[in-house]
């Protein structure tokens, strides 16, 4: 197995990575709102928990994407 395969391979994995974190973000009331719970209607509302995981773990994964979108096209050229 060659570089090349092995980069792509990690590529199609993050990019589902990807997918599922941000499908699994909730977009106006957070978290709680989809058990039942309200947004509350604050203005500033901090991520705890499962939602700093998700939002920090789809930036983590962004930046890992583009690396890998590079390296392909460095190893491709």
């Amino acid at each position: 197995m060659n570089v090349d395969a092995i980069i792509k391979y990690l590529l199609a994995v993050d990019a589902f990575l990807i997918i599922i974190f941000v499908l699994l973000q909730t977009r106006s009331g957070g978290l709680g709102a989809v058990f039942g719970g309200s947004s509350g209607g604050d203005l500033y509302k901090s991520r705890r928990g499962f939602e700093a995981f998700l939002y920090n773990g789809t930036i983590f994964l962004g930046i890992i994407f583009a690396i890998l979108s590079l390296g392909i096209a460095v190893i491709s050229a």
